[in-house]
């Protein structure tokens, strides 16, 4: 069972203190929502012992509402403010925006020093690479590692960019931690909830891409496991569904940012390169992705695409990776985010 309970605005931190000692008490979770004029507290636990709760009757209380939402500490429902998080001053939600870029796979020093030097030129964030990749295929290549990720962070480091880069399996988890920044979960991994749960202990943030086929509440549900665990800066990846469309390699779900917003707090990104696999789409569906209301493009630059060890189609040679940003900057500025 879950529930709000809305605090007036008058109560005091003893008394909100009070009403979350008493729902832990219980053996319930208490999730303090503190922002505006009000504080809300989140109640998820067992039925009848928090109905058992004299709630309504606490001092500082002024009502008492059940969330309806399948997934509650991530809806709209707990909370009606936009998440916005902080990556090393690099802001995203609330009206903030982010283009997050850097190679599919961390390859040498010189490579990923490169593509960072370009992603910062052109005004990006942050930058993204994979030391980690899980590949459909067990003989392609897989990632460099721990060496991947301290290339990453060297060049991190030079620009000042912070990093985000995928986490594959919770053993890989402290290692990961100690280079970067934001913590990837990729469509693979969507609804692999001890990796989730592991994340939301983790105390970064973490980026979550919806899977080939998984739904939008099925996506917040994924959510709602790394939010539970205590990690509230969770930022969730439209990149792609299984359709029977073969133009592309997977269809942009577009709507999904929109419906998103509307459900959720959370700041929502698309990543336009794994949505369509071929370079020419990467623009339009970026520039659509913004136009919906996106909060930040996850898309992938490479100084030499034609000799990446991945998905070298879909990526943008860094010699033109200005321009693209430059259209999408501007957009994102004509929506009124703040770029």
């Amino acid at each position: 069972m879950s529930m709000m309970v809305i605090m007036h605005e008058a109560a005091t931190d003893e008394q909100v203190a009070h009403v979350c000692a008493r729902v832990e008490e219980i053996g319930a979770g208490a999730h303090l929502s503190a922002g505006g004029r009000v504080k809300v507290i989140g109640v998820i636990g067992d039925r009848e012992a928090i109905t058992q709760l004299p709630l309504e009757a606490m001092p500082g209380v002024d009502r008492v509402v059940a969330i309806l939402r399948p997934y509650k500490l991530v809806s709209r429902e707990f909370q009606q403010r936009d998440t916005v998080i902080d990556v090393r001053g690099a802001r995203i939600g609330g009206g903030h925006f982010a283009l997050i870029a850097g190679p599919c796979s961390i390859e040498t020093p010189e490579q990923v020093l490169a593509a960072a030097k370009a992603v910062k030129a052109a005004g990006g964030h942050m930058m993204r690479g994979g030391a980690f990749k899980p590949r459909t295929s067990p003989y392609a290549f897989q990632g460099l590692g721990e060496d991947g990720l301290a290339m990453m962070a060297a060049a991190g480091a030079e620009t000042g960019l912070p990093i985000v880069t995928e986490v594959v399996d919770p053993r890989d988890l402290d290692v990961v931690c100690r280079y970067a920044d934001v913590l990837q979960v990729g469509a693979r991994n969507t609804q692999n909830f001890l990796l989730l749960a592991e994340l939301g202990k983790a105390g970064k943030p973490v980026l979550l891409k919806r899977g080939p086929a998984t739904t939008i509440e099925e996506l917040l549900m994924a959510a709602e496991y790394i939010v539970k665990e205590g990690n509230r800066d969770v930022i969730l990846c439209e990149r792609g569904i299984r359709t029977f469309e073969t133009a592309t390699r997977n269809t942009l779900d577009v709507s999904a940012v929109p419906v998103i917003k509307i459900a959720s707090h959370l700041p929502v990104v698309v990543d336009p390169s794994h949505s369509a696999g071929r370079l020419d789409l990467v623009l339009p569906l970026s520039l659509a992705g913004v136009a919906a209301g996106a909060d930040g493009v996850l898309v992938e630059t490479h100084p030499n695409p034609e000799h990446a060890l991945c998905d070298g189609p879909q990526s943008l040679p860094t010699a033109v990776f200005g321009e693209y940003a430059e259209r999408v900057l501007d957009l994102a500025r004509w929506t009124g985010k703040t770029v």
